[in-house]
């Protein structure tokens, strides 16, 4: 049928309907020509192509008449296709519009999808084949469409976060208590048993791994795998319809399940991927950007821009340094919290993000473009700060108002609780990492603390298996990384063996006690709660099956685990001494004649040189004084001692119970030598406490004039 075409407008980016039309504008500085194609509602047959009548300051933009919202489309590019120059131009290939916010169909690994003769392998020749029968369409979608429940946002304060990653799909897939057809799915996640489950463990923040529409790598898929995690991303708009109910209506699917845990008290917090494409490097697909203009959107290398610069180790490196591709980045970041109102944002390897010509950089533009930025300012910015790039590990070098994945806490934690890391060792990321983040008005909050995240063991895992297990994933267990710093407490695998399982499970307590007791933000991963394993693979990103899925069955038997993490974080919520907003300073109170933070060691006293210089020293404690550090806007529990007690001992170690001022007696509230957290009981100052080996207690400071159950 006939179109009216109309110039339209250049100065918004995407499909965008006013109720009669739509304007469509695509950037591309290196462009001849560019093709609007429509399709039929299935995508398969082309309708139409419609040359973009304008070309407005490299932005090619026309406006169609009487098309809306359910629109298929894509867009044909033409160029100079001269790969030794970085131009990478062929209208025979349909490409996805990169400010699209719904996709539609599936990418098929076809020859066509390539820019170059496949068969060939020489990226230097061009292919003739149409790739539009094997690659998703763009949906053109009504961006006034409503919604029940809450639009707003949750904001919860740094110091009250506590994270939970979990994944669309795995999390939900396996429940019986939810509809079946709704398993896996943006909807399945939003139903409120699930929703009432992640409520009842204390933590605020989910953490879903990347949501953006990503591709099936190629290889994975010739052996009959995935890429299950989705750090492949393809669409910075569009939530991925594979994870959708109802994927006609997968935004709309989307945006009422963030309603759903607004409405709960929960923030949700997107895994995003702006660091590459999935297009790969000179021999990859043209699927999107490679074909609307390569030598913007990807670093090339200066000298010979047919291939390109490769941080990530996927093949490419988004060009932010452009301001057209900074523009689409800060533009998709800010789409996600005006239009479906998620709370923040993990930004994996944004090392990436901060370099520039010069290498990392942390007032490069997309640092500056953030800090300036009112509305990113009030949503949560957390970087992976490190890529693979020379110089690419970062952390602690991000700018004020941003947090970090801190592995060295992770990887401290693990080794001080198997005996390979002395108790000096640990002491400052119990305190929030100050010598990393204490810079600049940092707050102990910007060190995100982790035991396991998706990449990797479980923590289950980490107490099963002392080697990675991956033959699953076709590699011949060659794959994921072998320094896992995990211990099997003496048998790989799992054991009858009684002694053992209860070493495991006192060592699971172990670890995730000093994670939620430590300052800093704590990230749990989904199912460890309950001990979910990965049956020892460390490396699950393409097991989307029962390795990677949780199972359900495992709640029941881990419920005395469940409810230990459940304690944990009504503590942590319950009292701030544990949540610090600023970091410890040795602060000597004159007039209550207390410290904010001493170091005892078992005999009760403070710590010396000579026992912080003994490397066997395992065993001490972290004498926490809430009184020490007042300021002016008090909380209740503010002014609570709290005394915190590690054995990494192989052996029970008697533990003299220290003096304090304002009270006599420590009531205790956590022994993980206790499977069903019974950990109760009155002591008195300068009693001797009994310490299983390899446990952590926390105590906390009767008041002399406190009624009962009060500190």
């Amino acid at each position: 049928m006939p179109y009216e075409i109309q110039e339209g407008y250049s100065t918004k980016r995407g499909a965008t309907w006013d109720g009669k039309g739509v304007n469509f504008a695509l950037f591309s500085r290196n462009a001849t020509k560019v093709e609007l194609c429509l399709f039929s509602e299935d995508g398969k047959t082309e309708l139409e192509r419609i040359v973009l009548p304008e070309h407005t300051n490299e932005i090619w933009h026309g406006y169609v008449q009487d098309i809306g919202p359910a629109q298929r489309y894509g867009y044909r590019v033409y160029g100079p296709y001269e790969p030794e120059n970085g131009h990478r131009f062929n209208p025979n290939k349909l490409l996805l519009d990169p400010y699209a916010q719904a996709h539609i169909g599936e990418l098929i690994w076809d020859p066509a999808i390539f820019g170059y003769n496949m068969e060939s392998m020489d990226d230097l020749t061009f292919d003739e084949r149409d790739s539009a029968p094997f690659v998703p369409k763009c949906i053109v979608v009504d961006p006034n469409f409503d919604f029940t429940g809450e639009r707003g946002r949750k904001c919860i304060h740094w110091d009250e976060t506590i994270f939970y990653e979990a994944h669309v799909k795995g999390f939900t897939k396996l429940r019986q208590d939810i509809p079946e057809h709704l398993r896996g799915t943006y909807a399945g996640l939003a139903q409120q048993p699930v929703i009432d489950y992640i409520k009842s463990l204390g933590v605020t923040s989910v953490e879903l791994l990347p949501i953006h529409t990503f591709v099936n790598d190629s290889q994975l898929l010739e052996k009959g795998l995935v890429n299950y995690w989705g750090y492949n991303s393809i669409g910075f708009f569009a939530p991925d319809p594979r994870y959708a109910a109802d994927r006609p209506n997968t935004l709309r699917e989307f945006k009422e399940m963030i309603a759903r845990y607004h409405e709960a008290g929960l923030e949700i917090i997107l895994d995003v991927v702006y660091n590459h494409t999935a297009e790969g490097n000179e021999k990859g697909p043209t699927i999107s950007f490679k074909g609307i203009d390569n030598a913007s959107y990807y670093r090339l290398l200066p000298d010979q821009p047919r291939y390109y610069i490769n941080e990530t180790g996927t093949g490419n490196t988004l060009n932010v340094d452009h301001p057209r591709v900074l523009q689409l980045v800060m533009d998709s970041l800010r789409y996600w919290v005006e239009s479906t109102s998620v709370d923040g944002f993990r930004f994996d390897l944004g090392t990436i993000l901060a370099r520039d010509l010069d290498g990392f950089n942390s007032q490069s533009g997309f640092m500056k473009a953030c800090s300036q930025d009112p509305l990113l300012g009030s949503v949560k910015l957390i970087a992976e700060p490190w890529d693979v790039g020379l110089g690419g590990y970062q952390m602690g070098g991000f700018p004020p108002g941003w947090a970090e994945w801190n592995d060295q806490f992770r990887d401290t934690v693990r080794d001080f609780w198997r005996g390979h890391a002395s108790a000096a060792e640990l002491t400052d990321y119990l305190c929030g990492s100050a010598k990393v983040f204490h810079r600049v008005g940092r707050k102990p909050w910007a060190s995100v603390n982790l035991i396991a995240a998706h990449d990797g063991f479980t923590t289950n895992d980490l107490v099963t298996y002392n080697e990675k297990h991956n033959e699953a994933n076709g590699e011949n267990n060659n794959d994921g990384n072998s320094d896992n710093r995990s211990w099997n407490c003496g048998v790989e695998g799992p054991t009858d063996d009684p002694e053992i399982n209860t070493l495991r499970s006192r060592q699971i307590r172990n670890l995730l006690a000093t994670l939620l007791l430590s300052q800093g933000t704590p990230l749990l991963v989904a199912g460890d709660e309950f001990g979910r394993t990965q049956q020892g693979n460390n490396n699950a990103y393409c097991q989307d099956n029962e390795i990677s899925w949780l199972n359900w069955d495992l709640r029941d038997k881990g419920k005395h685990l469940v409810s230990f993490v459940q304690r944990l974080t009504a503590l942590r919520h319950k009292f701030p001494i544990l949540r610090r907003g600023r970091f410890y300073s040795g602060t000597y109170n004159e007039a209550l004649g207390v410290k904010d933070l001493t170091w005892i060691n078992a005999n009760g006293q403070e710590m010396g040189n000579e026992q912080w210089a003994d490397d066997e020293m395992r065993c001490f404690g972290m004498l926490m004084d809430g009184r020490a550090q007042r300021t002016g806007i008090q909380k209740p529990g503010d002014d609570a001692t709290m005394l915190l007690v590690i054995n990494a001992h192989h052996d029970l170690v008697e533990f003299t119970l220290p003096e304090s001022y304002g009270g006599d007696q420590w009531a205790l509230l956590i022994d993980t030598n206790l499977e069903e957290n019974e950990a109760q009981g009155i002591h008195k100052t300068g009693e001797s406490y009994s310490v299983t080996a390899r446990s952590l207690l926390l105590f906390a400071l009767k008041s002399k004039n406190a009624q009962s159950g009060e500190y």
